[in-house]
């Protein structure tokens, strides 16, 4: 997986309808609108974001925000996630990855990566979905920043319509392999 990140933090993306995302970049925070009782998935990668989202022109995904989690929040919810579908290497039977996945407050997905004409690449992008004790822990103590980065995402899509996409690539957020707990979410198939 690659992702931006420092030592202490790792950049995710969500997009969400301007009642949500504006406020949530105004106050560093999920309004009351955000709801905390549902899944909600973060994706460590820009470009998988923009292809979920359309560029920020889907409805209900008109705003783009970059947030800044915490290393250690982001590694609970890896050590602590199930994957979303069942694999024979992880678990022996059908039964015993849903009684997994019920008692999981995290989901790992793994789809492919994009490229910057949202074309699928060979390798697979994280998609990590928080639910339940760790939807509230993201909410209320992973968070240390959130950025709106809209404007970036147009920028960089009016780049790639125009077919100037070395000057797209540069605009992209810098993302290396992400060093994965020892004991954290399996990789990807």
């Amino acid at each position: 997986m690659r992702a931006a990140h420092t030592a202490s933090t790792i950049t995710v993306y969500q997009a969400y309808p301007p009642a949500i995302g504006l406020a949530a970049a105004r106050d560093g925070r999920f309004p009351s609108l955000w709801k905390r009782d549902r899944m909600t998935w973060i994706k460590p990668s820009f470009l998988w974001m923009m292809y979920r989202c359309g560029w920020a022109t889907k409805e209900g995904q008109e705003t783009v925000l970059a947030i800044d989690v915490s290393r250690d929040g982001f590694d609970w919810a890896l050590r602590h996630a199930c994957l979303s579908h069942h694999d024979p290497r992880l678990d022996p039977d059908r039964a015993t990855w849903q009684q997994r996945l019920r008692r999981s407050p995290a989901r790992v997905q793994w789809d492919p990566e994009r490229d910057l004409r949202l074309r699928p690449l060979p390798h697979r992008s994280l998609q990590l979905g928080l639910g339940g004790e760790a939807a509230r822990r993201y909410a209320d103590e992973w968070i240390v920043a959130i950025r709106d980065v809209t404007a970036l995402a147009r920028e960089i899509h009016a780049h790639v319509r125009a077919d100037a996409l070395p000057r797209a690539a540069r605009l992209l957020p810098e993302e290396r392999p992400y060093p994965y707990p020892a004991d954290g979410a399996p990789f990807p198939p």
